[in-house]
């Protein structure tokens, strides 16, 4: 049964939601079905390697709490399995991201990094959502510069572009961030989503945070085809 615990641990739905959102904003760019497809399979196993990072660095407090749907926490998945597929999937990730192009595969790189490192750095802070303005501001340069094999070279992104991507990432940490507010005020914890609950209550902070969200994400989808992806 342990495939099934390490896919349950790599977050998938949430991976296959980014990834085919990416692949969708490829193909909506004028890229080829087989770039889109490419891009789909990159940022599939990006989100793997930042969901198993995720769970091993939580592994602790998701046992401290009895977080239901944690199988590193919950002790199914044994933590060096889910290290050792996170390792595969980092090496498997670098050919996959540089096929997109050199720029654009380390775009993503980065990207993965700012979220790898938003696991375990600033996440306890007011500066909580840097990393995920970060990891989602690069978002559009991957896309942006992305063709087929490590010579694709493209354009930059349009500033306006990227930055509604980073303050979607920022609205999304909000978003995500709200089933665990209350632990994570026991926990000691005083980010930005915890500051922001504490002082609109938690209710009001959600239908603000969903509000944001499907605002940005709008915006995003009307700038692309209006203004688009590259300068």
């Amino acid at each position: 049964m342990w495939p099934v615990h390490l896919v349950r641990a790599a977050h998938p739905l949430h991976a296959l939601a980014t990834a085919l959102v990416l692949a969708v904003a490829a193909l909506a760019s004028g890229r080829p079905t087989r770039e889109a497809a490419l891009v789909a399979a990159t940022v599939l196993v990006g989100q793997a390697v930042i969901g198993w990072h995720n769970d091993l660095a939580d592994r602790r407090r998701d046992a401290g709490h009895q977080r239901a749907g944690k199988p590193v926490a919950s002790g199914v998945l044994e933590p060096g399995t889910a290290w050792f597929a996170l390792a595969c999937g980092v090496l498997l990730l670098v050919p996959l991201a540089l096929a997109n192009g050199v720029t654009a595969g380390l775009a993503y790189l980065m990207s993965v990094l700012a979220a790898l490192l938003g696991n375990v750095v600033l996440r306890r802070t007011a500066l909580s959502w840097l990393p995920w303005a970060v990891s989602f501001g690069l978002l559009p340069a991957f896309l942006s510069y992305g063709g087929w094999g490590g010579r694709a070279e493209g354009d930059p992104p349009t500033i306006l572009v990227t930055v509604l991507a980073a303050l979607l990432g920022v609205a999304a940490h909000v978003l995500l961030a709200l089933p665990d507010l209350v632990d994570d005020n026991v926990d000691g914890l005083r980010h930005l989503p915890l500051r922001l609950g504490l002082r609109l209550g938690a209710p009001r902070l959600l239908w603000i945070a969903i509000g944001v969200t499907v605002f940005l994400a709008a915006s995003l989808v009307v700038t692309g085809t209006t203004v688009g992806l590259r300068q």
